[in-house]
């Protein structure tokens, strides 16, 4: 049995579960207990998310044992998402800029719920989102780019190009010293080798357009891109070649 199936089943036992999840929230610390938060996604009701998410910045600061529950009232927003309840993406579209970076990976977390269901309908909603800010560009990428969703070669052909416009806006960027940007560009430092591995031949020939780019933020991207392991297990040949261009 799965430590998450282990934490169902406890929950199940549960009438109240906040003090339980405040003690084993695994906070303060480096990690969140994500297998709990998970649990909590799958057993939990929209009421008890709601409540969850009134625990705000605020109320629950970075690295707080309240932290970790509005961690799993954004993460519910997934099932609630999985469930066609489409009500839910603009919330989810605000927290995407929470200030607690948990939060905001419980976006793309939530998100990938959704495309555990219907990953066309989690696509359209990660281009709409790919034309606003850093923080929502951010929660698209991060969504999209988990090599379960990629299985199809339709929908890594998709998740490409909207890295490939992504990528794009990052040139000559007027926002390039913004927090949102240094989250995006770390995003994309990882993203591309993600979507590139699962459909290599579209993959390598849009990543070879932008390793002559001069600009510094895409430079950085693709050199991050190439130091994954992923790229060098698809072509080891091809990873080299393009490291000693750029480098050279």
């Amino acid at each position: 049995m799965s430590k998450i199936e282990i934490y169902r089943q406890k929950l199940k036992q549960l009438k109240d579960w906040k003090p339980f999840l405040l003690s084993e929230s695994g906070l303060p610390g480096p990690r969140g207990n994500i297998e709990l938060a998970q649990a909590v996604a799958d057993e939990g009701s929209e009421t008890l998310f709601e409540h969850f998410l009134t625990f705000s910045a605020v109320k629950a600061p970075v690295n707080s044992p309240q932290e970790f529950l509005a961690f799993c009232g954004t993460l519910g927003q997934g099932k609630l998402l999985a469930e066609g309840k489409r009500a839910v993406l603009p919330r989810l579209r605000l927290l995407a800029g929470d200030p607690r970076w948990r939060t905001r990976e419980a976006v793309a977390m939530a998100l990938q719920r959704y495309g555990d269901v219907d990953m066309d309908g989690l696509l359209g909603v990660a281009e709409q989102w790919s034309k606003g800010s850093r923080w929502e560009q951010r929660a698209a990428i991060a969504a999209l780019c988990e090599p379960k969703l990629l299985k199809k070669e339709k929908h890594a052909a998709r998740v490409l190009d909207i890295l490939d416009r992504i990528t794009a806006s990052l040139e000559q960027a007027k926002d390039s010293g913004g927090e949102g940007f240094k989250v995006l560009r770390q995003a994309l430092g990882y993203c591309w080798s993600v979507a590139v591995a699962a459909l290599p031949e579209k993959g390598k020939g849009l990543m070879e357009r932008w390793f002559t780019n001069k600009d510094s933020n895409v430079k950085w991207v693709m050199k991050e891109n190439l130091k994954k392991h992923r790229l060098t297990r698809m072509d080891r040949e091809w990873v080299e070649r393009w490291i000693r261009e750029i480098d050279g």
